[in-house]
């Protein structure tokens, strides 16, 4: 077993592809197949499932998917270190459409500036995909809506949002989910836990919402929110940086509906250099009011 059997298989691991892996390592896909044989008959087991032309992680693959991600972020971050003191390489972080549009802006500069040899990738997305992201190795943080409770990640909190439901100008004020019992809502997919939280806040109190839209963006909620097609929930910070926000009537969730958390979250194990560089950022951001 060596370092570049590693990387071919969390290649292969995260496009279930042999051609797409391969393009992903600059190999031939002849040579990534001989490759990962030969590391499933070094330790005894098929690392995949192999279906037509799609592979999968077998139950001993998905376990031996986090050691290879572990060791792999070791290696850089020894490489790291034997090159110098300042962090370098990819830093690929995930977060929540709010977060990354309202909260975070000013402190990615600020990462970017003090660390000019990092590489920084940002992707968005419900918490769900994000969540997805770092157990598959594609990402090395993000910011998800938590506490997220799953044993291979941990984090800590950071920003606490104000979850404010919004409906159409003049509609009279929401106080409870029974009052537009069986609305239409624009939400997110639903791996998304702010829709789950909105669907949960209609539940307990024995009320349904109508018909989910899923949408792909806060403005486009907004935009039908506007336009009298239904009713939306946007954190307060988020909302209120829109064009549009003052052509709609909004108030925040009963109280013990009203508050989530963001938190940052990695790979249990997996903290890297580049991670704590960034952590230390964003200890200094005035914003981030539930920091421990």
């Amino acid at each position: 077993m060596d370092l570049t059997q590693l990387e071919m298989f969390n290649a292969v691991a995260q496009t279930g592809s042999i051609t797409q892996a391969a393009q992903k390592v600059h190999r031939v896909p002849s040579n990534l197949t001989t490759r990962i044989r030969q590391l499933e008959a070094d330790l005894g087991v098929d690392l995949f499932i192999r279906e037509n032309q799609r592979l999968r992680l077998s139950p001993a693959g998905h376990s031996f998917l986090r050691y290879s991600q572990q060791i792999l972020a070791l290696v850089d971050e020894a490489r790291m270190v034997v090159a110098g003191d300042e962090p370098q390489g990819l830093f690929s972080l995930g977060s929540l459409e709010s977060t990354a549009a309202v909260r975070i802006p000013a402190t990615l500069a600020k990462y970017n500036q003090r660390y000019p040899r990092i590489q920084f990738d940002l992707a968005t997305g419900p918490s769900g995909t994000m969540i997805d992201g770092i157990l598959d190795g594609t990402l090395s943080a993000a910011f998800v809506d938590g506490p997220v409770m799953h044993p291979g990640l941990e984090g800590i909190p950071v920003y606490r949002e104000e979850m404010m439901i919004v409906a159409p100008h003049g509609h009279e004020p929401i106080t409870r989910a029974a009052q537009v019992n069986g609305s239409s809502i624009y939400a997110f997919r639903a791996n998304c836990s702010y829709r789950r939280h909105f669907e949960s806040w209609f539940h307990a109190d024995q009320a349904t919402p109508g018909k989910i839209h899923e949408m792909e963006s806060y403005h486009g909620m907004l935009a039908c929110v506007i336009a009298g097609a239904g009713l939306a929930l946007i954190p307060r910070s988020m909302l209120e940086s829109m064009p549009g926000h003052h052509q709609v009537g909004a108030w925040p969730l009963a109280e013990n509906w009203r508050w989530l958390n963001t938190w940052l979250v990695w790979r249990r194990g997996a903290k890297t250099r580049h991670l704590d560089a960034f952590i230390e950022v964003l200890k200094a951001d005035p914003q981030s009011a539930v920091f421990p």
